[in-house]
């Protein structure tokens, strides 16, 4: 089933866009399977279980965390994560900084996600409020140890997809305003801060169309998670 559904999930994305095989909930054979067709980039949400996926499988493994990081639980993952997509506050890119330093590492990815959608109970910065923060602190100066790879997001649990381009459309903009504005004055290039990541099972294939350059795709891979 895994073989048969990466392959569609493939081959309806575009070049230039990158696939995050979200595995949370699933356990590491189905993982290992993915991993046989190829697929090498894959995302978790909880760090006791980011860990122990990351102790059975390949070293190869390109790991992202996804989900809400609390700060306690920072010093467990930043050993082990490629990136983590949900910085969600300035407190988190504070303790991520102080974890770093206590790493042998130079930088640890990450990607700034943002609070579009309606939900209150999706957390992110408001896009007015990530201006302020880089507009007030000086990024190599403060966290020296982070590298601002570009925004996350996520759009409403709603069936709509008049609704869903709104707030793509959103990230999208604030990811331009933060580079030609905060980000531009600090010397942060497009290469570098030039992710997208917008797009889950039920809606990328509109993601794709309003912009994102990585989906973060779960379901449709793995099938319903095993909660």
């Amino acid at each position: 089933m895994i073989k048969e559904n990466l392959a569609k999930v493939k081959a309806s994305i575009p070049e230039g866009v990158t696939l995050v095989a979200v595995s949370k909930f699933h356990p590491a054979e189905m993982i290992a399977e993915a991993y046989e067709q190829g697929q090498r980039i894959f995302a978790e949400s909880r760090e006791n279980e980011f860990r122990d996926k990351v102790s059975k499988l390949p070293k190869d493994i390109i790991w992202h965390f996804i989900g809400h990081l609390q700060t306690n639980k920072v010093k467990y993952v930043v050993p082990y994560a490629s990136m983590i997509q949900s910085i969600d506050s300035e407190r988190l890119l504070d303790e991520v900084e102080k974890q770093m330093q206590k790493t042998d590492r130079s930088s640890i990815d990450v990607l700034l996600q943002l609070h579009v959608a309606q939900e209150e109970t999706k957390s992110g910065f408001l896009p007015d409020e990530i201006m302020a923060l880089l507009s007030q602190n000086c990024i190599a100066e403060r966290w020296p140890h982070i590298r601002l790879r570009g925004v996350m997001g996520m759009a409403s649990f709603v069936d709509d997809a008049a609704q869903w381009r709104r707030e793509f459309g959103a990230i999208r903009a604030c990811h331009k305003a933060l580079l030609d504005g905060p980000l531009k004055a600090q010397g942060i290039s497009a290469e570098q801060f030039s992710i997208l990541s917008y797009g889950m099972s039920e809606d990328y294939p509109v993601a794709i169309e309003e912009g994102s350059n990585m989906v973060r795709v779960g379901t449709s891979i793995f099938g319903p998670r095993n909660y």
